[in-house]
């Protein structure tokens, strides 16, 4: 048993906000219409308050945070072609006060599990009307050790991972009683995003943005959706990536593919990002056992909020990311050093340009009903893009520092933040080490048959 009692509470906001009907992105349409989980654990302490007290405190620290966060507290509705709108309502947003008789060491190494998931509160969205479902659902929990856990769900149609660590850094702020920096109020007004339909850009076709190669042999990809997945979490401590950098760098100079010492923006020949992915993407198509050549994809997750013309404003809440392909068979993979991946993964990130994104974002806008392109955030999810073999899909934290660690919401700093799932085969993400020592955590799931020698792999060909 992980949960021995619960109770919900609906927090609006202490004061009246705007009603109205936002407007949300193309970016934001789509989405997954589930809602993203991430988990926080704080060891045992003394200086604990009372349950009781701690939801007290994170209610009214709640009710303010939804004043300046009031999309939080809406509602989404159907509207045409599949798509949605934000009803900014002050509906509230849901709190779960709970007790477990599990303690902090019974998670292990914090594997995405359903003991997991079991802390966070889910929305059931086959029989949960989208009108009626929060858009932030959150829990505190007691455990057993006198730890506490703290799990939060955001809808991603309505934020994306910077804006979601940005409330949750506010809300912490409000509930330790920090002032508030006017700096830190969000951007809400989402038509910057909105394009004039009179601009004409090189509309590509939604394929061209999501490609996803079927496995040689396979006319649709129903039965790599069935197959049984299981989360993991690997480690890459600082040498060992340090040594996949240094082997990737020794690369591009064999082959002449340097760039020079004063490119525009002072970054190095091989990030840590790139030479990771490259290693990633190479040891999963080796423990997939794909043929040499089989097509795959690497989707890799870019954020443009400074990368179009005029940059989004500070604070812009949101989503801006894409997830951008990179494509390449099995046999360019694995017969070509890890320099040219990572050269090739650095190249589609620096396409990322204005046009660029006015050209996606247009694409989205094109599709007459939008409904059957998004995934959610479920295993075997048989709508959307699918992402999993012979293709995956990887998402940096990186980004998020300094917010994404601190939720200090009155008792201290957490020692554990991560995702409370993993959706899907092929789903992976990089995540900063919570000390800073320069290590990558490396959750992701993958299918049964594959993940023992994606493990083998990735530790022998460091």
């Amino acid at each position: 048993m992980v949960i021995l009692k619960a109770t919900s509470h609906i927090v609006k906001p202490a004061e009246p906000t705007l009603e109205e009907v936002m407007y949300l992105s193309d970016c934001d349409q789509i989405k997954p219409l589930t809602h993203a989980p991430t988990i926080y654990f704080y060891k045992p302490s003394s200086s604990y308050k009372s349950l009781q007290e701690i939801v007290q405190i994170l209610k009214d620290s709640l009710s303010k945070a939804l004043v300046k966060f009031y999309p939080l507290a809406g509602r989404l509705h159907w509207t045409d072609g599949g798509r949605v709108e934000l009803h900014c309502n002050s509906m509230g947003a849901l709190l779960i006060e709970a007790e477990s008789d599990l303690t902090i060491n019974d998670f292990g190494d914090f594997c995405p599990s359903p003991e997991i998931r079991s802390l966070i509160p889910s929305v059931d969205y086959s029989v949960t009307p989208i009108q009626e479902a929060p858009l932030l659902v959150a829990q505190i929990t007691k455990l057993k050790c006198g730890g506490i856990c703290f799990g939060a769900g955001l809808s991603h149609i309505v934020v994306d991972g910077q804006s979601a660590v940005h409330f949750v850094s506010e809300w912490a702020k409000i509930a330790r009683g920090s002032a508030p920096l006017v700096d830190d109020h969000p951007f809400l007004d989402r038509r910057v995003l909105q394009q004039n339909d009179t601009l004409k850009h090189d509309l590509k076709k939604y394929d061209d943005f999501f490609p996803s190669p079927l496995l040689l042999g396979q006319s649709d990809n129903l039965e790599e959706r069935k197959k049984k997945t299981k989360p993991m979490v690997l480690k890459l401590n600082k040498e060992q990536i340090e040594s996949l950098r240094s082997k990737a760098t020794l690369g591009l100079l064999s082959e002449g593919l340097m760039e020079p010492r004063n490119n525009p923006v002072g970054r190095p020949q091989v990030s840590r990002f790139e030479v990771v992915c490259a290693h990633i993407w190479k040891c999963i198509s080796l423990a997939r056992g794909l043929q040499p050549e089989q097509e795959t994809v690497l989707f890799v997750s870019v954020d443009f909020r400074n990368r179009i013309s005029p940059p989004l404003p500070a604070r812009y809440f949101g989503n801006a990311v894409l997830a951008l392909p990179v494509s390449s068979t099995v046999d360019e993979l694995l017969s070509n050093p890890a320099s040219y991946t990572a050269r090739k993964i650095r190249t589609v990130v620096d396409s990322v340009t204005d046009e660029y994104v006015k050209s996606y974002l247009g694409c989205i806008k094109s599709i007459p009903n939008i409904a059957n392109k998004r995934h959610f955030h479920t295993v075997g999810c048989a709508q959307g893009s699918f992402l999993g073999n012979p293709n995956l899909i990887i998402t940096s934290w990186a980004g998020l520092l300094p917010l994404l660690y601190g939720a200090n919401f009155g008792w201290g700093d957490e020692f554990y933040m991560g995702p409370g799932s993993l959706g899907y085969d092929g789903r992976v993400f990089l995540i900063p080490s919570h000390n800073g020592d320069g290590s990558f955590i490396i959750p992701l799931r993958l299918q049964v048959e594959h993940a023992d020698a994606f493990e083998k792999y990735f530790y022998e060909n460091i």
